[in-house]
């Protein structure tokens, strides 16, 4: 069978970009978000975004001469569901690749399926690390591309001293905590300094948990919140912090999670000053910025933003294009050998390069939220290369990940030996 690509979503629709090729002119590629559910807030504007990608590549004549459909269906928040899609994708739509996912959990569902029947996944949102796939290209940020930096930034530039890391109880927020938690403690912060607290997906009544962070900051010392809540729950937890007179002066809060998307269904006013470190924000100053916010903006409406996982999919989408091209083919092994060391020009005015790890370059930006729901880029830093294994974990310190030298994603650099090629540890 012909190796293919997938991209996520719930409910079967098929949508095809431009007017109407003949079916054997055209190239299918899946997209796999939830348009339904707790995580539908975050994933349709990815959705969105996959289909704009593919109307301006159609307008420039398509791939290898042919028009690309975007095939998407609807996971609903429903993570065995993903699986059920990304198969039904591949095996019945023949997508030859797909662009989705958003939770860890999401994204581990699926992985067996590409690895089973050698699809590509296009991952674009930020995430735990500990994970190389040759058939994901990881294009949002692995912790040293985001978590690590902005822990730094706060206790550089905000003095913090106590943490509260607070989270979604899923894969994603508890090993990125695990990763924190390390380093933290050897940088010299005690346990005693470290509150960690995990609530279910949708969750709502925040009032208990904010009581416990403020009640941290009893001994004098600065209190910082790091944020790993996904979805909707986000919209309680702000609303208590502000029913609680907590400002960004006395708690920030550092979300890696939550961008222009998420803020834009919330009262900003009593979130001034909280933070987010992303890659991307909308408010970066760059030629190519102003012309994708231009067309998304045009295509969308006045009303609605962008955000780091949107320019997280423009570069995977460019780079599965190039790739494609480079290899004259949409066969997955050709577009894999062809991707490694691609560049794509990223928004805020470098590029974005594919790794021997799957994963890419990408800039830390770190941004205060502004009462019109966007953020002040208050601090940038050069690309940084994007670590599939932290440093920061014993276990994983050893490992590295090689698809073109090695062809192996978790490559013990002690014993010179692969440990395993698939990714579902």
């Amino acid at each position: 069978m012909r190796a293919r690509t997938i991209l996520c979503s719930a409910g079967l629709t098929l949508a095809l970009a431009g007017g109407a090729w003949a079916q054997e002119d055209t190239i299918k590629i899946g997209v796999l978000h939830s348009l339904s559910g707790t995580m539908a807030i975050s994933e349709t504007t990815l959705k969105d975004t996959v289909l704009m990608m593919v109307d301006q590549q159609n307008a420039k004549g398509g791939v290898l001469g042919k028009k690309i459909e975007a095939v998407v269906v609807d996971p609903a928040s429903d993570w065995p569901l993903f699986a059920e899609k990304a198969r039904e994708l591949i095996s019945v739509q023949g997508v030859d690749a797909i662009f989705g996912c958003w939770t860890s959990v999401s994204r581990k569902s699926v992985l067996p399926v590409v690895e089973e029947l050698n699809g590509l996944l296009f991952y674009p949102v930020q995430y735990e690390g500990e994970e190389s796939s040759k058939n994901v290209i990881y294009t949002g940020a692995a912790p040293n591309q985001q978590a690590i930096p902005a822990v730094d930034y706060m206790t550089e530039e905000l003095g913090v001293e106590k943490w509260a890391l607070l989270g979604t109880d899923y894969v994603y927020p508890r090993t990125t905590n695990t990763i924190l938690e390390a380093y933290l403690k050897n940088k010299g912060v005690a346990q005693a300094d470290i509150f960690v607290n995990y609530t279910p997906f949708g969750h709502s009544d925040w009032s208990k948990i904010v009581a416990d962070v403020v009640a941290l900051g009893n001994d004098g010392k600065k209190v910082g919140v790091v944020s790993t809540i996904n979805g909707d729950a986000n919209v309680g937890f702000y609303k208590e912090l502000a029913a609680a007179g907590v400002s960004a002066d006395d708690i920030p809060v550092m979300a890696f999670s939550v961008g222009e998307e998420e803020l834009s269904g919330l009262d900003t006013a009593n979130l001034v000053g909280h933070l987010a470190a992303w890659n991307y924000f909308q408010t970066a100053e760059a030629p190519a910025n102003d012309e994708f916010v231009a067309a998304w903006k045009a295509k969308m409406g006045e009303d609605r933003v962008t955000n780091d996982p949107m320019e997280a999919t423009m570069l995977g989408f460019n780079l599965w294009v190039q790739a494609v091209e480079k290899a004259g083919s949409t066969d997955t092994d050709a577009v894999l050998a062809a991707i490694d060391g691609l560049e794509v020009p990223n928004l805020t005015g470098g590029t974005a390069k594919v790794l021997p790890n799957h994963h890419l370059t990408k800039p830390v930006l770190i941004g205060e939220i502004r009462e019109d729901g966007q953020f002040d880029i208050v601090s940038q830093t050069e690309p940084v290369a994007g670590d599939a294994w932290t440093d920061h974990l014993p276990e994983s310190a050893v490992l590295e990940a090689d698809w073109p030298g090695k062809d192996c994603g978790m490559w013990n650099t002690q014993t010179n030996s692969c440990v395993q090629k698939q990714s579902n540890y």
